[in-house]
Formats: C-alpha cells, structure tokens, sequence
C-alpha cells in the first residue's frame, strides 16, 4: 500500500518537470521570434537612463519604450536619443511631443 502513494508522486513530479521544459522552450520560441526583451536589460538600462531624474514617471516610460525598442535606450541621462532612432522617434499621440525619457 505504500508504492501507490509513492508513485503517485513520482508520476506527478515527472508532470511538473515536463511541463517547465515545454514553458521554458515556448518562452525560448518567442525571444528567438523577437517576442520581446527581458526586463532585466531594459531595469539596467532605464535607471542608468533615468538616474537623474524622479524614477517613477521616468522609469515607466522608458520601460514602455525600451520593450517596444527592441532594447535600445540611449547608455546614460546625457546620452544623446540618436543611438537609438526608434526610442527617438517615438510620439506621444496626443501631443505629438517625444514619448520616451
């Protein structure tokens, strides 16, 4: 009675861990059709960007910006947004002023 419950938990462990690999390969099939950035790069790069400047309004839309970049932010507060044409030429579409920090 005690190897029922047993591989019980075996079958349901074997489960989970194929079910991670098969999410792990979707999330890989995805970065490698350009399905997005990971946070992490565009967190470092926006805090480098928005050191200066009050993190919150700044943070979020550099975050927006970045992810729709393909992770390009301009390298520092100063850097000039011509590194990075698409972060550049992103509009804001009710005033048409520059969306991105």
């Amino acid at each position: 009675m005690k190897g029922i419950p047993v591989l019980a938990l075996l079958v349901l462990l074997v489960l989970v861990a194929a079910a991670a690999s098969l999410q792990d390969l979707a999330v890989a099939a995805d970065d490698a059709a350009g399905g997005g950035v990971p946070d992490g790069v565009c967190d470092g790069k926006c805090r480098s960007r928005c050191s200066l400047k009050k993190a919150g309004r700044c943070m979020g839309l550099c975050m927006m910006c970045c992810g729709k970049c393909q992770g390009c932010v301009p390298s520092g507060p100063y850097a000039s947004k011509d590194e990075c044409p698409c972060y550049r030429d992103m509009m804001s579409p009710k005033t048409q002023r520059p969306k991105c920090p």
